[in-house]
C-alpha cells in the first residue's frame, strides 16, 4: 500500500485557480512557467508527487521544490523564481584572455603533435595547466566552457581558411595596367557598335587549363527512364587514359576562341598557339596578349619566334598569382559547366576531339566576355 503523504494539500483561491488554469494551457508563456502551473494545478487536484513527476517527466525533487514553495508563500509567489543577486564571475577576464591566447597559438608550440586545436584538446590543456598559469578556476573547465569563451571572441581555431600571400611587389601597378586595358577595350567595343571601323590592335586573353583528365567508363552509362530513374546512372569505376592541356586565346572584341589541346604545355605548344593567332588575324593588326609570366611565355624559344614577327605581338602580363584578372578564366569556367563536366572518353585523342568540338560550338554563337569592375582603378595609385 502506498504511503500517505504528510505534506498538506495546496488550497487555491478562485483567483489563483483562474491564473493557473490559463497559464497551464498557454502557448506563448515561457515553458518553465507553464510547467510550474501544471505542477500546482495537479497537486491541488489531489494527485501525488510521484504521479505528477511521471506525467510531466520530471524528478520528484523538482516537483517538490515548487509545491513546498507555494505552500509556504502562496501560488502567485511560489510559481516565480526567487529574486537574487547574480554571482560574481568565477572565471575572470584574465583567465578568459589566457584561454584565448592558447587558442590563438598552435598545439605544436606546447609540445603536441597536432597542428590545430580541437575543443577537447584545448579544454584538456586548460585544465592541466590552469593552476600553473595562475587560474585555478579553470581546473574543471569543460569543453563547453572553453567553447563559450571562444564564441565570445568569434574564434574557431579548429578551422583553416586559406589565403594567398601577395608575392609580387608590383602587383598593384600591374593590376592597374590590366584594368586600364580592359577599360580601353570596353570603349573600343562601344565605338565599334556605333559603326566605327575595328581597331588595328586586337586584344586576346591567353591562358591554359592544364590537367583535363581523359577518363573512360568500365560499363555503359544507363540513361534516365521517365517515371522510374530521373538521372543518368554511371558505374563508380573508371579508366584513366592520361590528361590534356587546353591552350586558349579569347578575343575580347568578338568572343572568338583560338585553341589547341596538347599533352604538354611547353614553349613548342605555346608557339604553335601564337602561330594560329598570327594566321587568324590580318597582317596589319597588332595582337595584344593578356597572359601570365609562365616560363613558356617568356622562354628563349618563344622570344626567338617573336623576333621573327616584330611588332606583331604585344604582351600585357598579369601579376604573379593574379590569374583571376585574366578574362579567359571565365571561358574555362564556361567550358567546365557545358561540355567538360562529367565527360567520358575512350582515349586521349577522343578527349581532344570532344574539346575542340565544344570550342567550335561556342564559336558558332560567340559571346564577348567583359570586365565590369573598374572601381579598383580609383583606389590604386598611379605608381607606374
Amino acid at each position: 500500500m502506498a504511503r500517505v503523504s504528510r505534506r498538506p494539500r495546496l488550497v487555491l483561491t478562485d483567483e489563483e485557480k483562474q491564473i493557473l488554469d490559463q497559464l497551464r494551457y498557454s502557448k506563448t508563456a515561457a515553458f518553465r512557467d507553464v510547467q510550474r502551473a501544471q505542477i500546482l494545478w495537479h497537486y491541488s487536484a489531489g494527485q501525488t508527487v510521484s504521479q505528477i513527476a511521471r506525467a510531466l517527466k520530471m524528478t520528484r525533487k523538482s516537483v517538490l521544490k515548487w509545491i513546498d514553495k507555494s505552500l509556504q508563500m502562496g501560488a502567485n509567489v511560489g510559481i516565480k523564481d526567487t529574486p537574487h543577486q547574480p554571482r560574481e564571475a568565477v572565471i575572470t577576464d584574465d583567465a578568459k584572455a589566457w584561454v584565448v591566447h592558447l587558442a590563438c597559438s598552435k598545439p605544436k608550440e606546447f609540445g603536441y603533435a597536432a597542428e590545430l586545436w580541437t575543443r577537447s584538446a584545448l579544454a584538456l590543456h586548460v585544465r592541466k595547466h590552469a593552476v600553473e598559469a595562475g587560474y585555478p578556476a579553470l581546473t574543471k573547465a569543460a569543453k563547453a566552457t572553453v567553447q563559450r569563451i571562444l564564441d565570445a571572441q568569434e574564434l574557431q581555431p579548429h578551422k583553416i581558411r586559406y589565403y594567398l600571400e601577395r608575392r609580387d611587389p608590383s602587383f598593384l601597378p600591374k593590376m592597374r595596367v590590366v584594368l586600364l586595358v580592359y577599360q580601353e577595350i570596353a570603349l573600343q567595343n562601344e565605338i565599334r557598335r556605333n559603326g566605327a571601323p575595328p581597331s588595328l590592335v586586337i586584344t586576346v586573353s591567353v591562358d591554359e587549363k592544364p590537367g583535363v583528365q581523359a577518363i573512360g567508363t568500365t560499363a555503359p552509362d544507363l540513361p534516365p527512364v521517365a517515371g522510374k530513374y530521373p538521372t543518368v546512372a554511371r558505374d563508380h569505376e573508371y579508366i584513366r587514359y592520361g590528361t590534356g592541356s587546353i591552350l586558349a586565346g579569347l578575343d575580347l572584341h568578338d568572343g572568338h576562341i583560338t585553341a589547341r589541346v596538347e599533352e604538354r604545355h611547353r614553349s613548342v605548344e605555346f608557339i604553335a598557339l601564337l602561330k594560329d593567332l598570327d594566321t587568324h588575324y590580318l597582317p596589319e593588326c597588332t595582337i595584344r596578349l593578356i597572359l601570365d609570366n609562365h616560363s613558356s611565355h617568356i622562354s628563349k624559344e618563344t622570344r626567338a619566334f617573336l623576333a621573327t614577327r616584330p611588332n606583331r605581338f604585344k604582351y600585357v602580363l598579369t601579376p604573379t598569382h593574379g590569374s583571376w584578372l585574366n578574362i579567359v578564366e571565365t571561358l574555362f569556367g564556361k567550358m567546365t559547366r557545358t561540355f567538360l563536366r562529367g565527360i567520358r572518353v575512350q582515349s586521349r585523342d577522343e578527349l581532344k576531339e570532344r574539346i575542340l568540338l565544344g570550342i567550335a560550338e561556342i564559336n558558332q554563337i560567340p559571346v564577348v566576355h567583359r570586365w565590369k569592375a573598374f572601381e579598383a582603378l580609383e583606389t590604386i595609385p598611379e605608381m607606374m
